[in-house]
């Protein structure tokens, strides 16, 4: 029989039991810490090779550091028995507070040991980065984007163990449509998400994106500079009509749900339209056909 360990969880079924080990935050002061297994010297945890996140501000670390030499560690850390090396323990969660715990030179760490597979190792890096408040939104999203790329997760499930709204995540990941100089200025704070999102229908983000950074725009200025009618002189075709809001919606939830983007062509007055997804990649081509194929029939038609 196969390792069950290894298997994929019924959607959101392994997400609560998860984040359940990812809700501590040192910063969080109404938690309640949870109960330590065991104190293991310092220099016997090693971090996980595979950690999402490279980045740790000195000034963020110091700032716990010294929070530690007062307080000392008031959530553990989550361990595994190191795979590679049995005489020490792997860093499933709490990394942060190892190394500023180096910092503050405490000589033990209060832990709590779990059996987890390097599949669900990697899912709660993910989580545990996601919660945390520092994250630009192009981070953000690429958390939401692995976890339902990697995992099997869908928007609902996510947003009901991350006690985020759904909303929130299809909006989020909407702006993984944008060009990816757009992204880098979001990623930067050129950008707002508020910005972004003005920009996502528009026929030259990147252009516009340029001219809100240059002028200063704010988000409402953004908007109106998205929505203005485009004028082309020389075009003789009749100009299409605006789609309702409707349409409009139903192209951003189409979009949010695929990743792609999704372009819904419905003629006013008739029942038939056609349905437009542009793809990347190669890779999202693939996705999209084993989204297409893995949907039920509707054996009454």
């Amino acid at each position: 029989m196969a390792d069950k360990k290894h298997e994929r969880r019924g959607l959101g079924r392994g997400l609560s039991a998860l984040m359940a080990d990812v809700q501590a935050d040192e910063r969080n002061e109404g938690a309640v810490p949870a109960a330590a297994d065991r104190k293991i010297p310092i220099e016997k945890l090693v971090p996980n090779p595979d950690q999402p996140r490279r980045s740790f501000a000195d000034e963020n670390l110091q700032e716990l550091a010294a929070s530690i030499r007062e307080k000392g560690i008031i959530q553990p850390l989550i361990v595994r028995k190191n795979p590679n090396n049995t005489d020490t323990y792997q860093i499933v969660a709490g990394e942060r507070r190892w190394r500023a715990a180096q910092a503050a030179q405490l000589h033990e760490l209060p832990v709590v040991v779990r059996d987890f597979s390097d599949t669900e190792v990697l899912e709660i890096a993910i989580i545990e980065n996601i919660q945390r408040a520092d994250l630009n939104p192009v981070e953000e999203a690429m958390g939401y984007r692995q976890l339902m790329d990697r995992f099997g997760h869908t928007q609902e499930k996510l947003a009901q163990g991350l006690s985020k709204s759904r909303s929130h995540i299809a909006n989020l990941m909407r702006l993984l449509q944008l060009p990816e100089p757009v992204l880098d200025m979001l990623r930067s704070g050129d950008l707002t998400t508020g910005h972004a999102r003005a920009l996502i229908t528009t026929e030259d983000p990147l252009k516009l994106a340029k001219e809100v950074v240059a002028k200063g725009l704010s988000v409402r200025e953004t908007e109106r500079l998205a929505q203005a009618p485009k004028i082309k002189p020389t075009a003789t075709k009749p100009q299409r009509a605006e789609k309702d809001a409707d349409t409009r919606a139903l192209e951003a939830d189409l979009s949010a749900n695929l990743g792609m983007k999704v372009i819904v062509d419905h003629k006013p007055g008739q029942d038939s339209g056609q349905v437009l997804i542009k793809y990347k990649t190669l890779e999202d081509l693939d996705e999209l056909c084993r989204i297409l194929t893995a949907m039920p029939l509707d054996e009454s038609r």
